[in-house]
């Protein structure tokens, strides 16, 4: 890490004495709680939705070949599904930055599937190629992937190729569709923008409300360092294979 001493420092908060701090801090407090309420109560909205049937026959293929929709429930009762972009043919370097960035921030499942809630990563491309990426980037959740006709069966008019997290609820053979989000809603999968929000400089991009002064992100790409997504770089300088059978590893 870079010493001050080796940089022009960036501008910075004033400085108060504690009781200042706290001050501000309680009122800040006030505003935090509120929007958290406002969460709860967007929450109990979701939970009151209307739901929408889908076909739980639509083919996936997982780690032992052709399964269904259905099949990726493993049995519980509720599905939550990250649509994963891929570059069909592409080396991993060229994957998807955004989707490479969240799902490598989910790790633990267990507390989810207490809730009797199956985590899992759908990848709209070859099943061969995205599985030697999972492995490559050391994921353990469950893994599948679709061809483009199910993908539009399940996406409904969603374009193919953005990010999505699509919640399901299976009662008995018949699978419904409860919610999605995509674009900026696809954050709740990881947490990097949450902790980045709590620091002085918050995540350090060009649209956030900063005073002047304060660092922004220098990079051409808010995900990439050089030519892969950032959160590759660890397993590369571990000596983790990225050959995907692309010809580009």
């Amino acid at each position: 890490m870079m010493n001050d001493t080796k940089r022009e420092r960036p501008a910075a908060p004033r400085i108060v004495d504690r009781s200042t701090f706290q001050a501000e801090m309680d009122a800040l407090r006030v505003r935090e709680k509120a929007y958290t309420r406002e969460g709860d109560a967007l929450a109990a909205a979701r939970r009151r939705r209307p739901m929408v049937e889908v076909d739980g026959a639509t083919p996936l293929t997982g780690d032992h070949g052709p399964v269904t929709l259905l099949d990726a429930f493993e049995g519980r009762r509720i599905l939550i599904a990250y649509y994963f972009m891929w570059n069909a043919g592409r080396p991993a370097a060229q994957q998807c930055e955004g989707c490479t960035l969240y799902t490598s921030q989910v790790r633990e499942l267990s507390f989810l599937q207490s809730r009797d809630v199956t985590y899992a990563t759908i990848c709209q491309g070859p099943y061969e190629e995205s599985a030697r990426y999972r492995d490559f980037m050391g994921w353990k959740m469950p893994w599948y992937a679709a061809d483009r006709d199910p993908l539009e069966t399940l996406l409904v008019g969603r374009r193919v190729g953005m990010m999505h997290v699509v919640c399901y609820l299976r009662q008995g053979s018949d699978v419904f569709e409860t919610y999605w989000t995509t674009q900026r809603g696809v954050e709740v999968v990881g947490n990097s923008y949450a902790l980045l929000d709590l620091t002085v400089y918050g995540r350090q991009e060009p649209w956030e409300d900063s005073p002047a002064g304060w660092p922004r992100w220098e990079g051409e790409d808010f995900y990439r360092v050089g030519d892969r997504p950032i959160v590759q770089w660890p397993r590369v300088k571990a000596g983790h294979s990225d050959d995907l059978g692309t010809g580009g590893g």
